[in-house]
C-alpha cells in the first residue's frame, strides 16, 4: 500500500472513530472496550483528555510489542498517534451532541458502528490503533489462539469494570456499543478478505 493511500485510510478511519466516540459515546457517559474504554473511565473520573490518555496507556504496550513482535509495533504506531490527536481535536463535537438529544440506545449503537467501521477500515489495510487490542494480539500469539476472542474478552472485562466503578455508566448500553463495534469490524474485515481471495483465484 502506497503512502498516500495509507494516509487516506488513516484519516478516514480515525475520523469515524473520533466522531463515534465524541459525538455519541461521551455525551451519554457510555463505555467502549480496549484502551479507549480505559481512557473513557479515566476521563469520566478525572476529566482528562481521552486521546492523550489513550496515548499514555498505549506507550507501554507498544514498547512490549517492540521487544517481542515488531511487525505489530510497525502496523500500529501510526494509527495510535493519529487516533490520539484526532480524538482530542474532535472533542467539540460533544457540545453539538448534547443539543441534539439523541436517545442513549441509539447513541450506543451508532457510536459503536462508527468506531467499528473506522477501526475495521484501518484493520483491513493492516493498520492497527494499538492499545489493548495490540496487547490481545500479543497474548493470542503467545497462546496460539484467536485474537478476536481475546479482544472481545478484554473489551467485556473493561466495560464491566467501568460500569462498576462509575454508577452512571450503563453496562447494558455499553455492551451494545461493544457488540456493534465487533460486528462492524468483522463485516468489513471479512469483506476485504473475501475480495482479496477472489482476486487471487482470478
Amino acid at each position: 500500500m502506497g503512502i498516500v493511500q495509507r494516509v487516506w485510510v488513516l484519516l478516514v478511519g480515525t475520523l469515524l472513530l473520533a466522531i463515534g466516540l465524541n459525538g455519541f459515546l461521551v455525551p451519554h457517559g457510555l463505555m467502549e472496550g480496549g484502551a479507549l474504554g480505559i481512557s473513557l473511565i479515566v476521563h469520566y473520573v478525572m476529566g482528562t483528555k481521552v486521546g492523550l490518555t489513550f496515548l499514555l496507556i498505549s506507550i507501554p504496550i507498544f514498547l512490549l510489542a517492540w521487544l517481542t513482535h515488531r511487525p505489530f509495533f510497525y502496523n500500529g504506531i501510526h494509527g495510535m498517534l493519529i487516533s490520539a490527536i484526532v480524538i482530542d481535536m474532535m472533542a467539540p463535537l460533544r457540545e453539538i451532541a448534547f443539543q441534539l438529544h439523541i436517545a442513549p440506545l441509539t447513541s450506543a449503537a451508532i457510536g459503536g458502528l462508527l468506531i467499528g467501521i473506522g477501526t475495521g477500515i484501518m484493520m483491513s489495510y493492516g493498520i492497527s490503533i494499538g492499545g489493548t487490542d495490540l496487547l490481545a494480539q500479543l497474548v493470542a500469539k503467545g497462546l496460539k489462539t484467536n485474537s478476536g476472542l481475546i479482544i472481545l474478552l478484554f473489551d467485556i472485562m473493561i466495560v464491566m469494570i467501568g460500569s462498576s466503578l462509575i454508577t452512571e455508566v450503563s453496562l447494558l448500553l455499553s455492551l451494545v456499543t461493544v457488540l456493534c463495534v465487533g460486528l462492524a469490524i468483522s463485516v468489513i474485515v471479512f469483506r476485504k478478505t473475501t475480495i482479496q481471495s477472489k482476486r487471487v483465484l482470478q
